[in-house]
């Protein structure tokens, strides 16, 4: 399987092109068009895989579907493009143990991939706006990731700090706590950083530059109500 990636960073796409047999497993909605000797499966579970109805569960409090999808290709030189629901970015990344992915920003991945759900701990989860679950990818092979906005990453050794809600995914030997952003809280949050995430350890970052709540907050009271 060879892929690329189009129109990074603002919209990105992903397209692959798959021999007969190859097989794909992606967000329920994110294909975009395929070739005709395509086929779609949809499933709880990993293809070939058990325990699709707790997985599928954990994936729905971490933000994901209960159902994944799998693309099988039946011929050779097929075709199939991929795209997230937000504008942004998709990157590759490969996989080779496990990586933490906010929800919403797993997209496909190869079919020997897990795509699990992990507790992050009521605390983090209040304080640094995201979900109590994170998805756990876990397995050897391509991973796709998106983002609102585009991603960059960093090769953290030590300590890195993140402002809440622009997390991507981290690979699981870092590790992150809440903290404020300056010396003091006040001034953190008259700053306009407040809370911000404190990453240690050794290990690769995800980071997006923008965050879908700051863009709602931004845009809510210029909306027409219905």
């Amino acid at each position: 399987m060879q892929f690329g990636i189009e129109a990074r960073p603002a919209a990105s796409i992903v397209r692959l092109n798959m021999n007969a047999g190859e097989t794909i497993t992606c967000e329920v909605g994110a294909m975009i068009a395929m070739s005709t000797g395509m086929t779609v499966e949809t499933s709880g579970k990993r293809k070939g895989g058990k325990g699709g109805l707790m997985k599928g569960l954990k994936r729905m409090f971490a933000g994901e579907n209960f159902f994944l999808n799998h693309f099988t290709a039946h011929e050779s030189d097929q075709t199939l493009m991929l795209g997230p629901k937000l504008m942004g970015d998709v990157i590759h990344h490969d996989l080779n143990g496990t990586l933490i992915v906010q929800g919403s920003s797993w997209l496909a991945s190869d079919t020997n991939i897990e795509i699990d759900a992990t507790w992050q701990g009521l605390g983090k989860a209040l304080f640094s706006g995201e979900r109590m679950f994170w998805v756990k990818c876990s397995g050897t092979g391509d991973l796709f990731l998106s983002s609102f906005g585009a991603i960059y990453e960093v090769d953290v050794d030590g300590e890195f700090t993140v402002d809440t809600g622009h997390i991507v995914a981290f690979d699981d030997t870092l590790q992150f706590r809440i903290g404020k952003a300056g010396k003091s809280l006040i001034g953190s949050f008259l700053g306009g950083e407040g809370l911000v995430c404190k990453f240690q350890g050794q290990g690769k970052l995800y980071c997006q530059s923008h965050n879908p709540p700051s863009f709602g907050q931004m845009i809510g009271p210029k909306l027409k109500p219905r």
